[in-house]
């Protein structure tokens, strides 16, 4: 499929399509399909007094609700629409690969609705650090002159972007593995994988089928495929990918590049990919301090973000401006304050360990406040690795025992507080044993490596009781 040129339009009308799940895409699909002439039935496991509510709003609509059973496919379906969090093995699309009835997401349809005019996409992926990447791609085509916007998988839905009245150049998108796994036609312009760590396994069923999923990104990939130098399995899934001809792998790494690739040499962010000699030339993009914060993994993000730029045409001012007028959303290595002398550094969306490592590594020496539901992980690498950073640990949540027992066998010297309880509260409790521990010229680093929902909603409450809490200190002088 060449660049611009869409997918075949479907007639919807009178077509019996089931949406799988209500929520954030669920309701929207359903929505769409129906205004386009479907039979639109939506199946849902729960059955609450919100699922009901929103029930209820469809219904008025016109749009068939069934709650409390998302296993039957109802009779007569001839597709499935399914929201991310459903997983592969549910028994509604055991139903329906038996019943041959396809199975899309909503970024399949997203896709699969562009007009003819649709806006290229440049597309992200990874274990962490999509959101920002996608964030600071969309500041970079912003300050090109380009129309566009952030979406996908960071909130704002593919649908209303391919359907709204507004236009757009071209589209940064955050897809998850979720989304790839159920989108098996999308084709963009340029795409990169982050990099890939354990994560989200009990969805995918092993680590082979989560990266097989995330590697789908690069299928038909038109102009470039971009990939982490310092993260094989990212390049070994471009070499896999069937490419458009001519579109090209593009490394992006820490050090000093190679010839098509992005790079650091000395305080410069420089590209070696999107010149004219890139065998002996090297064109600056922007400063390292023109990344905030200049953390090692959100340099990397920025690199892989005027990669993705630099394959649209975007020149190097470009990168620069967007790169400085580029903020990280809260709760992502945030400096929240400094109180005597110890810097206070929220980073609650570093919900893994893969992401915790990269936040360890940005600081030394380090309190830190980490725990909560492990997801299955196991944190000997993590400490490991960073142990020699680390000044002392307070531990919270569920699975604290966890990451205690790994610091016991390897950074035994390191003080642990381990706080035996898991309600709301204990993050005050932490910050007051963190400032304890704490040194003047220290990091009291909250990086959990553990998802928050035994304590706190989302990782965005725990990072704002984090912040509350120093804040309190703050104020009181108490550290």
């Amino acid at each position: 499929m060449g660049i611009g040129e869409v997918t075949e339009q479907l007639d919807w009308n009178g077509k019996r399509v089931t949406v799988a799940g209500l929520g954030v895409s669920g309701i929207p699909a359903a929505r769409v399909l129906h205004g386009l002439g479907a039979l639109v039935t939506v199946v849902n496991d729960g059955d609450d007094e919100r699922s009901r509510a929103q029930a209820a709003e469809l219904e008025a609509e016109g749009i068939t609700v069934r709650l409390g059973d998302g296993a039957t496919l109802p009779a007569g379906t001839e597709l499935i629409v399914t929201t991310p969090g459903w997983r592969p093995d549910k028994p509604l699309f055991t139903a329906a690969a038996e019943a041959g009835v396809e199975i899309w997401g909503d970024v399949e349809l997203a896709w699969r609705l562009r007009g003819p005019d649709a806006a290229p996409w440049l597309a992200v992926t990874g274990t962490n650090g999509k959101t920002t990447t996608v964030r600071m791609l969309a500041s970079i085509l912003e300050a090109a002159g380009l129309r566009t916007a952030a979406v996908g998988n960071i909130g704002v839905s593919l649908l209303d972007a391919v359907l709204g009245e507004e236009t757009y150049d071209v589209l940064a998108v955050e897809l998850s593995s979720y989304q790839l796994h159920w989108a098996p036609s999308v084709r963009v312009h340029s795409a990169a994988v982050l990099n890939l760590a354990p994560d989200h396994l009990d969805w995918h069923g092993s680590m082979e089928a989560y990266a097989a999923d995330k590697g789908r990104i690069y299928q038909g990939n038109q102009v470039a495929c971009v990939y982490n130098v310092a993260d094989k399995v990212t390049e070994d899934l471009v070499r896999e990918a069937d490419v458009e001809e001519g579109c090209r792998a593009i490394g992006f790494t820490l050090g000093t590049p190679g010839p098509s690739e992005l790079g650091v040499v000395e305080d410069l962010l420089v590209d070696r990919a999107f010149v004219e000699n890139r065998q002996k030339s090297a064109q600056e993009l922007a400063e390292v301090s023109d990344v905030q914060p200049p953390a090692p993994h959100n340099i990397a993000n920025a690199l892989a973000a005027a990669a993705l730029a630099r394959a649209f045409g975007v020149e190097a001012k470009a990168v620069r401006d967007g790169l400085k007028a580029f903020r990280p959303d809260p709760h992502r290595i945030e400096l929240v304050e400094e109180v005597q002398g110890v810097t206070y550094v929220d980073d609650s969306k570093a919900t893994n360990t893969h992401a915790a490592e990269a936040s360890l590594a940005a600081y030394d020496p380090i309190v830190w406040i980490a725990g909560g539901l492990a997801k299955g992980a196991t944190f000997d690498e993590l400490v490991e690795k960073s142990a020699k950073r680390l000044r002392g640990a307070v531990l919270i949540g569920a699975d604290r025992a966890l990451i205690r027992e790994a610091l016991a066998r390897h950074a035994p010297e390191v003080p642990v507080v381990d706080l035996d309880r898991t309600d709301t509260g204990a993050m005050s409790e932490a910050v007051r044993e963190a400032a304890r521990l704490a040194r003047a010229g220290d990091t009291v680093l909250l990086a959990p490596a553990c998802a928050s929902m035994d304590m706190f909603t989302n990782y965005n409450k725990r990072g704002e009781a984090f912040a509350d809490a120093v804040r309190a200190l703050a104020a009181t002088g108490d550290a």
